[in-house]
């Protein structure tokens, strides 16, 4: 067990406690919330929850126990296609149930791990357990990603996703009609108030844009291409669900379990089709696409076979 004893600093003044944990210890938000629903901050002689704020001078006691820090481990993933090779970067087709690095928490199969065991290494550039990752995908999305296999490309890449100049591109499969057929979602998301693992269109999130437009419709559910304008965490699943018509197969943000099993899902109908970027090593403007994985490709042909044609052609 350790454990730390600090006055709050000006600059964390009005803030949530798990936000002043992350900025003056420097934990994930992820652990800082384990910490805290673990009892494990207080002030005074009151333990503190998540959504109390921090004065400046107050005095906080934080008691936890450390964990042992990610690390990459080589493993094979044959159903990972990596889509292109070069000196700079590898784009990779992820599948489902891989996630992009180590993670606390996560035992499973990551991209990083897979690339090591096909022995391509990627930057050093960044945190050891995610060498050369510049953005990510959930574990249960699939599709493109690019990982930078040179410290330039790290450079450049991660400026470019910061500076929304990458055309990210995807497909997903939503419950009923979006009405209109063509629009955008331009709604804060943060995370969820009432549930640890999942986010929410709240007032205190980050701006967060979505473009949609459907390209096919079905009795109970519409094909959509996708581009994200930002790129938070589960924000094409939470934008979608606002809208009352969530990814199908994606029970944690309302979609039906009964359309679910239907279809064979057991994740959300989404990914990640077509990305596109300048080459950071060439200057030259790239894009890659990313045919559908056999469980999404099998829900879309049990779709077309409700009615033998789409609604829209």
């Amino acid at each position: 067990m350790e454990t730390r004893r600090f006055p709050v600093p000006p600059g964390v003044a009005g803030e949530r406690v798990d936000v002043a944990l992350a900025r003056v210890l420097g934990f994930t938000r992820t652990f800082a919330a384990e910490v805290i629903d673990a009892n494990g901050v207080s002030s005074g002689h009151r333990v503190l929850m998540k959504s109390d704020r921090v004065s400046e001078g107050d005095f906080l006691e934080v008691t936890w126990t450390p964990k042992t820090e990610p690390r990459v481990v080589p493993v094979d993933v044959p159903s990972m296609e990596i889509v292109h090779l070069d000196d700079d970067i590898v784009v990779v087709s992820k599948p489902v149930g891989v996630t992009a690095h180590p993670s606390i928490g996560w035992e499973g199969p990551t991209v990083l791990g897979a690339l090591a065991a096909a022995g391509i290494r990627t930057s050093t550039a960044g945190a050891a357990e995610r060498a050369g990752i510049v953005h990510r995908l959930d574990a249960g999305t699939s599709g493109l990603m690019v990982v930078a296999t040179s410290d330039r490309a790290y450079t450049e890449l991660k400026r470019a996703f910061h500076d929304r100049e990458v055309s990210k591109i995807y497909h997903a499969v939503v419950q009923g009609h979006p009405d209109p057929l063509k629009g955008t979602i331009d709604a804060p998301i943060g995370r969820h108030p009432g549930a640890r693992w999942k986010f929410a269109v709240t007032n205190e999130g980050k701006p967060s844009v979505t473009h949609y437009e459907t390209l096919e419709a079905f009795p109970s559910a519409s094909l959509l291409e996708i581009q994200l304008e930002t790129g938070r965490t589960h924000q094409i699943r939470v934008h979608m669900s606002t809208q009352r018509h969530p990814c199908v197969g994606d029970e944690m943000y309302g979609a039906d379990p009964t359309m679910s099993k239907r279809l064979g899902l057991t994740r959300q109908w989404l990914h990640a089709v077509r990305l596109g970027f300048r080459h950071p090593g060439t200057g030259e403007l790239v894009e890659y696409t990313s045919h559908y994985p056999e469980d999404l490709a099998h829900a879309l042909e049990v779709l077309n076979a409700d009615n033998g044609t789409s609604g829209l052609g």
